[in-house]
């Protein structure tokens, strides 16, 4: 295997994808570890599914690593919703990237891929040499298989051009700054935002998709950016490393954990005529370990917790300016 570059503090890093959500914590992660040339790219900046964008933003910035964290995602109505443009720019975006990254001899390329690219039956915990022994759960396979791409691509550009691209596979994140839009939100932040209005509203319901009984597990979003940084200094070779937290939970535990943490006390009206997706997500991450060192060290109730405050600190302060106007 490839040694992997010596990064400085005066390594010039680009995040694409850096003004999202892991990206915002992935810089705060960076500048903690001493890394002072960071820039944090967004669609605002570049969009990166046009080749001359992408050209352009690397004659901009030179980067000599990118971590490459831009995806278009969401939960399963988004995915239900938008698979074409989900497939479709978040494989441009990744195919694209790589290429020119190689002609302009970038020294690292470190790509963030996802748990939806394991097949939807899979041992549990999911190993990583099971990743191609099935296709992917259907309300997420093209966004899956999109961002899978990048895996044979890392691995081709490895053997024929010598490239130093490494993959890290991530399960589901939460933790503050999370997106809570209902149309686009992944189940945590979904329902944290019902259930705090719910609660906020009085209300006696809160309708949840699916049965529950799937389950899936969750990574606090601060030590996914820890994970990696950790992998862009250390990682070697292009066969990907899974980065969670080693637990899984029902998502009818979820919703009961999230409901009481969010002081709604009414009941959860499960509408099992919606999709559950995948019937169990859970990683082994015993390479994480064993090649890099890392393990999560948030404790889950704790991670939710700090996730409840920040979003009813954020409605809070959305509604002051208009309560001020009231008086």
């Amino acid at each position: 295997m490839t040694t992997p570059p010596h990064l400085t503090p005066d390594t010039r890093i680009v995040l694409t994808g850096g003004t999202g959500f892991l990206g915002r914590h992935l810089s705060a992660a960076l500048a903690a570890r001493g890394y002072r040339d960071v820039a944090a790219v967004g669609a605002a900046d570049y969009d990166l599914t046009h080749e001359p964008e992408v050209e352009r933003m690397l004659a901009d910035r030179a980067p000599e690593v990118i971590i490459h964290l831009a995806a278009v995602v969401g939960g399963i109505g988004a995915n239900r919703k938008h698979p074409g443009s989900f497939f479709y720019q978040n494989l441009m975006m990744g195919a694209l990237l790589m290429e020119h990254a190689r002609r302009n001899r970038v020294r690292r390329f470190l790509s963030v891929g996802t748990i939806c690219s394991y097949p939807k039956i899979t041992d549990v915990p999911f190993r990583e040499e099971n990743l191609w022994m099935g296709y992917p759960e259907e309300t997420n396979a093209p966004y899956g298989l999109a961002k899978k791409m990048l895996l044979v691509q890392s691995d081709a550009y490895r053997r024929e051009y010598d490239f130093d691209a490494v993959n890290v596979l991530l399960v589901n994140l939460y933790g503050p700054g999370d997106n809570f839009d209902p149309e686009s939100s992944h189940v945590i932040p979904a329902l944290i935002r019902k259930c705090v209005e719910a609660a906020d509203a009085n209300e006696t319901e809160v309708k949840v998709w699916g049965t529950g009984s799937a389950t899936r597990e969750f990574l606090y979003v601060e030590d996914a950016a820890q994970a990696i940084v950790t992998a862009a200094e250390r990682l070697t070779g292009s066969d990907p490393i899974n980065i969670g937290a080693g637990q899984e939970i029902s998502i009818r535990d979820l919703a009961t954990r999230i409901a009481a943490l969010c002081g709604f006390q009414g009941r959860l009206a499960w509408d099992a005529s919606k999709p559950d997706g995948q019937p169990r997500r859970c990683l082994d991450t015993s390479k994480a370990l064993a090649r890099l060192g890392w393990r999560a060290t948030t404790p889950f109730d704790e991670g939710l917790r700090r996730t409840v405050e920040w979003y009813r600190a954020e409605r809070r302060a959305v509604s002051r300016p208009a309560a001020a106007q009231r008086t």
